[in-house]
C-alpha cells in the first residue's frame, strides 16, 4: 500500500485537526508531491467544522479529570471517530473532489490528556498522552486510509510527544534571510524557532506556556458559561493589566523550566484558571482587569520567550491571532520584530496545523522520520503516526 502512494506522482491527504480549545475541525485538502525538503505543497481547500454546543459540552466534559468515567472517556473517543469521518466526507463534498481522488486522510485527534514529563509507575518511567478520535472508524466509514494518533511514537522514544508542528513550520516557513519565529497561539502558545539557513537539527521548539486557554476559561466564568471566548479582545480592551495578579501567575513554574517543554490543561487548564480570577476578585479586581491580566500574561510569556533568540520576523496564526488586544500586546513587547500572519505566505491561519498534519502523514508514506528531537526531546528520529488502512 505505502509503496504504491510513494510510487505516485503526488498524493492528495486530508488533514484534520482538533485542537486543545476543543471548539470545531479544522479540514485541509492538500496535494503533495515528493516529500522532506523536496516536497511541493498545494492547499487545495479548507473546511472548518464549529462543534455543536451540545458536542463543545461533551468535549470539555473530558477535560473535567475528577468527574470522567473510562466508560465516558471510550464512547467519546468512537463517537469523536464519527465526527471527524463526517468532516472528512463533507469537507471532500465542498472540496469538489471525490473519495476516490483522496490517497489517506491524516486525524491529529482531540487531545484530552497529555502528561509529558515521567513518573514512577509499576517499576517504569512513565509518560503519556492521549488524542482521540478512533482512527478506524475514521477509515471505515470513509473506505480511505488513514493515519493516526501521531504523538506516541515520539513519547516511546524519549520525547514529550509535543511540538509535532515544527517539521511542517521547517518545510513551509525555512528562511535563508534571518531568524524566523512561528507563533502558534491555539489554547496553548508555541514556538518553532528556525535560525537562517537552518536545518532541522538547528529547530528549537516548545510551549511558552497558555495561549488561549485561561482567557477562555476566565470568560467561561465570568458569563456563567455562556461565552466560550473574548472576541477580538473587546474585553481585554477594556480593562488594566494589573501587575500584583500577573506576578502571581508568572510564579508557575513552568514559566521558568528550559526547553524542550511542553503543557496543557493538566497545568494551565481550569483548576489554575479559577484560581487566577478568584484571586484577581479578592484583589478587588473588575472582571475586564483580569480579562486584560490574563490576555497580558499570554503575551508576556511568549516575548520573554522568544526574546535570547534574536528573531527578525514573527509569523503569528492560531486562533490568538483575531484577539486584537493580545496582537496589541505582542507588538509592544517586540517592538523590533517584523510581525506576519500565515496569511502572508498564502496559508489561511486556520488551515495551517490541518495542512501540517497533512505533511507529517506524507513522510508516513515514504517511512520517513516525521519528529524534531530538538524540539521534543526525543531520543532519535523516528516515523509518526499509526496507519489504518482503508476498506
Amino acid at each position: 500500500m505505502l509503496e504504491e502512494l510513494s510510487a505516485k506522482d503526488s498524493r492528495v491527504i486530508i488533514g484534520l485537526m482538533s485542537g486543545t480549545s476543543g471548539d470545531g475541525v479544522d479540514a485541509g485538502v492538500v496535494r503533495i508531491s515528493g516529500h522532506w525538503k523536496d516536497s511541493e505543497i498545494r492547499l487545495i481547500h479548507h473546511y472548518h467544522y464549529e462543534y455543536p454546543e451540545e458536542m463543545k459540552r461533551l468535549i470539555h466534559k473530558l477535560f473535567d479529570f475528577d468527574n470522567t468515567s473510562i466508560h465516558f472517556l471510550s464512547h467519546m473517543n468512537f463517537l469523536l471517530g464519527e465526527v471527524f469521518a463526517e468532516v472528512a466526507l463533507e469537507t471532500i463534498k465542498t472540496s469538489k473532489l471525490s473519495e476516490k481522488e483522496i490517497d489517506i486522510i491524516s486525524s491529529h485527534g482531540q487531545t484530552v490528556f497529555h502528561s509529558p514529563y515521567p513518573e514512577d509507575i509499576g517499576g517504569f518511567k512513565v509518560r503519556s498522552t492521549l488524542q482521540i478520535g478512533e482512527g478506524a472508524v475514521i477509515a471505515e466509514r470513509t473506505g480511505i486510509t488513514t493515519i493516526c494518533d501521531f504523538r506516541v511514537r515520539d513519547m516511546a522514544a524519549g520525547g514529550q510527544g509535543a511540538p509535532l508542528v515544527p517539521f511542517a513550520d521547517w518545510i513551509l516557513f525555512s528562511s535563508q534571510k534571518g531568524n524566523r519565529c512561528i507563533l502558534n497561539i491555539g489554547g496553548i502558545a508555541n514556538v518553532t524557532i528556525l535560525p537562517e539557513g537552518g536545518g532541522i537539527d538547528d529547530i528549537i521548539a516548545f510551549d511558552t506556556g497558555p495561549g488561549n486557554m485561561v482567557i477562555d476559561e476566565i470568560i467561561r466564568i465570568i458569563s456563567s458559561g455562556l461565552i466560550d471566548y473574548d472576541k477580538d479582545g473587546a474585553i481585554a480592551g477594556k480593562g488594566r493589566v494589573n501587575k500584583q495578579l500577573l506576578e502571581t501567575a508568572l510564579s508557575n513554574p513552568y514559566f521558568n523550566m528550559p526547553y524542550p517543554k511542553t503543557t496543557g490543561r493538566e497545568i494551565f487548564g481550569r483548576t489554575f484558571s479559577a484560581d487566577l480570577y478568584n484571586k484577581g476578585k479578592k484583589m478587588g479586581l473588575e472582571d475586564e482587569d483580569i480579562v486584560a491580566t490574563v490576555t497580558y500574561l499570554t503575551a508576556f510569556s511568549i516575548s520573554q520567550a522568544i526574546y535570547p533568540f534574536n528573531i527578525d520576523e514573527l509569523v503569528i496564526g492560531g486562533g490568538g491571532a483575531y484577539n486584537l488586544s493580545l496582537i496589541r500586546m505582542i507588538r509592544e513587547l517586540l517592538p523590533d520584530v517584523e510581525i506576519k500572519t500565515h496569511e502572508d505566505f498564502g496559508i489561511p491561519n486556520q488551515a495551517k496545523e490541518a495542512l501540517s498534519f497533512a505533511i507529517l502523514a506524507n513522510e508516513v508514506v515514504f517511512n520517513s522520520p516525521n519528529n524534531v528531537p530538538g524540539a521534543t526531546g526525543a531520543s532519535k528520529r523516528v516515523v509518526l503516526g499509526k496507519i489504518v488502512p482503508g476498506g
